[in-house]
């Protein structure tokens, strides 16, 4: 596996790949690996002769300097996995290297609508750096296709639609969410919980669950069905930051028309904040609520 920091010698390097006839596959990633980026490898084998990770903690996507400092940098342990897991190549560059004229005079690339919404809303430019720098590393790389997780469904959204509007010859690959045994989504932010949070943890996912299942045998209350799932937060002593059902397609309020909901989840336990979303069909007969413990 070969490592490149700079630009001009990862091009190069591209170059070859693409004068030999090898399709190449992107997973763009901010480090601090688990298994959910490792799947995100595994399926990028399956899409591309050519995997290439690139590792970069984007300054511009975070709105709160504190989280930027403390967000876990883990570049040794990272490579020794995407070796094991069979990476072609990783691009590991710094903030000078994709930032050279400095962050204040960088172009930004923003998808109007879909990132002023929702997480838009509460955290803004965030998702303008998410495509800024996605935008930055389809240029450098020119992949044929390109990996990311559905936990972070708003930003896939938003990747989808930056690629469908700026005409990319680049096919975006969704990937399920990775889940530790108790079904907490697999985060970088999880090794900041306590161990008091970590068992706390997986009421979000289990309240998420519940959603679903209310939905699935008929509620369509949306707005006090979000706040019962507030409340189950509260019982588990997990502070609700965002809970939202939308149409899955649109991330607008569902209407009648809407086939799938997309539940939107965030939360804090301490000062850690995680996410969680679960897509479900809208169309299927109501079904008798389950236990939450029943649901997959």
């Amino acid at each position: 596996m070969q490592t490149y920091a700079e630009i001009s010698a990862l091009r190069e390097q591209i170059k070859q790949y693409k004068k030999d006839g090898h399709s190449i596959a992107l997973v763009p990633t901010m480090g601090n690996l688990h298994e959910g980026h490792l799947n995100l490898v595994k399926k990028a084998h399956e899409q591309a002769d050519i995997v290439i990770v690139s590792i970069f903690v984007n300054p511009l996507q975070f709105d709160n300097s504190d989280d930027l400092n403390r967000y876990p940098r883990t570049l040794e342990a990272d490579i020794n996995k995407l070796e094991q897991t069979g990476a072609t190549l990783v691009f590991t560059p710094t903030p000078d290297t994709m930032y050279p004229q400095g962050m204040d005079k960088q172009t930004f690339i923003d998808v109007p609508g879909l990132s002023s919404i929702l997480e838009g809303a509460a955290r803004p430019g965030h998702f303008r750096g998410v495509t800024t720098i996605v935008g930055k590393l389809f240029n450098i790389i020119q992949p044929d296709v390109a990996c990311f997780g559905e936990k972070d469904y708003q930003q896939l959204a938003i990747i989808r639609q930056m690629v469908t509007d700026l005409c990319m010859d680049i096919t975006i690959i969704n990937v399920p969410t990775a889940r530790e045994i108790d079904g907490l989504a697999m985060s970088s932010r999880n090794s900041r919980l306590s161990i008091d949070d970590r068992q706390r943890a997986p009421a979000i996912s289990r309240t998420m669950r519940w959603v679903c299942s209310a939905l699935r045998g008929g509620r369509r209350d949306f707005a006090s069905l979000v706040e019962d799932a507030q409340d189950q937060l509260r019982a588990a002593d997990i502070e609700p930051d965002e809970i939202h059902i939308r149409d899955a397609k649109t991330l607008e309020p569902v209407a009648e028309t809407s086939t799938q909901a997309v539940i939107l989840m965030s939360a804090y336990l301490g000062d850690v904040r995680l996410i969680d979303n679960q897509v479900i069909d809208l169309n299927s007969e109501p079904k008798k609520e389950a236990a939450a413990t029943d649901l997959e």
